[in-house]
């Protein structure tokens, strides 16, 4: 069935930057495309096109698993360009798990494939009434039936889809079991290991019968290389990239490989955050994983190749898993207890197969496991699983109970630790490490102010990705003199200059995304907070005058968007507050404190320009002159309507 495939066709021949939006109704099952706004161009692309078209589109009280919410899949500015590490993908909707802004980031070869079809977002509204996905091609987009695909696992449905499909070039994004029985943390799909985990887009999908989306390769090239000016430019960032310090590391180990830094540092969570790393690490040490190795890949025009296939046995060659990047190594092993590296691969690769977020399934077992080792939980929730410590064979039964919404507990765990413990009551909320609904991440906030702090402030939650603060542990002394005033901000126990340093980490965060680059070789590998060589890069192949000065008030606005998205549609007051059990101080001597908390809240509202409740000023129109007055082409002047 193709819908308007004319107009879309006539649509897509329009040629910016920006590329254009695809509208998909799925009630009244119309697709067609449209000019991208010149209003959101301030916004960049990607995340910040999201947060300011749902910001102006989502209406109040609208429910994240109806009909009315909007789930948009956006490009950034150099999605698919020359550019390398240039992959990214963005999705965003109303969270089922959090009920303010979902938000979530997918690499691979996806986010490419749009753009050489020259879209820059796909716009899903409304609900089908059967199982369909969208196909989408550079003349064309169409719903297709998909009740075959319906209850099939992620891999196997790419696996059908690729048959039906036959010699097309295609990628796919697509949901499993979790996301079709609207878990509220189920995540989106692309090949085995490329997962859109956090804050439960799976789920808004499977609201919507949308079991998958797939895009056939056009032929537009998005921002080539095609000058000698241009190629420098390329030619000079992926030689910034390989030559960074970590590069042959990450490309060799991938995130895993940190496993033991981590520990060593003294920042991981273990056992819920019970306690703050293992004494040994080494059964678990993800840098054993490189002899398992029998492939290696990564996203689209990326330098660094991070995934690998791996033979965990060598008498079963035909069994092939995925390595498991830092945080689900992290969140399977240490947080709940978990000794035996195997096992974490194959609950990794479990949760791939079923569509759920690694982070927020581990965290609700680690949750389980927390309440049976104080005695809150309940006989006729536990029936009969074994929830101690470190049992991977109870975990593995629980990933498939919960999703599948089986059991009772299965049921509760599948909406999360917050409406878990609230309704289990009887301490267990005590046990529910989580901010604003959404689970939190690898690192122990006793350990590491600024990482708590930016749990604490981060737009979708309990969220180390969201903020990517790594500038604390690896600026050096000299460099956060210079930016913040005092050495003190880059040390992880002190809480002096934590507000600069996370506004820089949060503006920072939003303009990568915004550009559709990978956060790895930006952040972890240049450590490029500054965005220097990134600027050059875009001002080369997008022909742009971009300035820090200017990008950074463009990731300010964005900021400022997604926090008032989040005031608006919160149900429950927003807090920016962390689980009381973090305040103890028992973990380190110097601790976490909520006057600290208090304090460090208070100085990130100063430098966001927010006031001090933490809400933004609203937008005004004439703050559009104040985003990217640096945002012209060297060819012609911006006007006012952008470019």
């Amino acid at each position: 069935m193709d819908f308007h495939e004319n107009q879309v066709s006539k649509s897509m021949n329009a040629s910016n930057r920006f590329g254009t939006i695809l509208m998909a109704d799925l009630t009244s099952r119309e697709c067609r495309c449209d000019p991208y706004p010149d209003a959101a161009t301030d916004f960049l692309g990607g995340r910040g096109f999201n947060a300011w078209f749902l910001y102006h589109h989502l209406k109040p009280g609208t429910d994240p698993l109806g009909p009315d919410n909007i789930l948009l899949l956006s490009t950034g500015l150099l999605t698919g360009s020359a550019a390398p590490c240039g992959a990214r993908l963005h999705i965003n909707a109303l969270s089922p798990l959090t009920g303010i802004l979902g938000s979530s980031n997918i690499g691979g070869y996806t986010g490419a494939w749009l753009r050489s079809c020259n879209l820059a977002s796909i716009i899903v509204t409304g609900v089908s009434t059967e199982p369909v996905y969208l196909y989408v091609h550079e003349n064309g987009a169409r719903l297709v039936p998909a009740q075959e695909l319906w209850g099939l696992d992620t891999f196997a449905v790419q696996d059908r889809i690729r048959q039906n499909h036959g010699h097309e070039n295609i990628r796919i994004l697509t949901i499993g079991p979790a996301g079709e029985n609207q878990v509220r943390f189920a995540a989106v799909m692309t090949e085995k290991d490329h997962a859109a985990g956090r804050t439960g887009m799976g789920a808004v999908m499977g609201a919507k019968n949308l079991k998958a989306i797939v895009i056939a390769k056009g032929t537009r090239k998005h921002l080539p290389a095609d000058t000698p000016q241009k190629k420098l430019a390329v030619k000079t960032y992926a030689a910034l990239v390989r030559n960074a310090s970590e590069f042959s590391f990450f490309s060799r180990y991938g995130g895993s490989g940190y496993l033991k830094w981590v520990n060593d540092f003294g920042i991981m969570g273990a056992k819920n955050y019970n306690e703050i790393g293992m004494t040994d690490i080494s059964p678990i040490d993800g840098r054993k994983l490189a002899k398992k190795i029998v492939k290696t890949s990564g996203c689209f025009k990326c330098p660094v190749q991070c995934k690998a296939e791996l033979v965990m046995d060598p008498a079963k060659p035909g069994e092939v898993s995925t390595r498991p990047e830092f945080e689900p190594v992290v969140n399977f092993g240490p947080k709940c207890g978990v000794g035996d590296l195997a096992a974490i691969v194959r609950l990794d690769n479990l949760c791939n197969r079923l569509g759920l977020d690694t982070t927020s399934t581990a965290s609700v077992i680690a949750f389980a496991m927390d309440l049976e080792e104080k005695g809150l939980m309940p006989a006729h929730l536990k029936g009969d699983l074994d929830l101690s410590w470190g049992n991977a064979r109870t975990m593995e039964t629980l990933i498939h109970r919960i999703a599948n919404r089986t059991t009772e507990l299965g049921r509760l765990l599948a909406k999360g630790v917050r409406h878990a413990a609230d309704q289990i009551g009887a301490g267990a909320a005590a046990c529910a490490a989580h901010v604003k609904g959404l689970e939190l991440t690898a690192y122990h906030p006793n350990a590491i102010m600024g990482t708590a702090l930016g749990y604490a402030v981060s737009s979708r939650g309990g969220d180390y990705n969201n903020v990517y603060a790594s500038l604390e542990y690896s600026w050096s002394k000299e460099a956060a003199i210079k930016e913040f005033g005092t050495a003190l901000a880059v040390d992880i126990h002190a809480t002096q200059a934590k507000g600069w340093l996370i506004k820089k980490a949060v503006v920072t965060n939003i303009l990568v995304d915004c550009l559709g680059l990978c956060k790895v070789p930006v952040l972890s590998l240049l450590k490029s907070f500054n965005l220097e060589p990134e600027i050059a890069m875009v001002n080369a192949l997008a022909e742009t005058a971009f300035t820090r000065d200017g990008l950074t008030g463009a990731g300010e606005k964005i900021a400022a968007m997604e926090r008032l998205f989040n005031l608006r549609h919160s149900i429950l007051p927003l807090s920016d507050q962390l689980p009381d059990r973090f305040f103890s101080g028992k973990e380190v001597p110097d601790g976490l404190t909520k006057k600290a908390l208090t304090g460090m809240l208070a100085e990130f509202y100063q430098a966001m320009g927010w006031d001090t409740n933490g809400i933004p000023p609203e937008p005004k129109n004439s703050d559009r002159k104040m985003m990217l007055l640096n945002f012209t082409t060297k060819k012609t002047k911006a006007t006012k309507h952008g470019i």
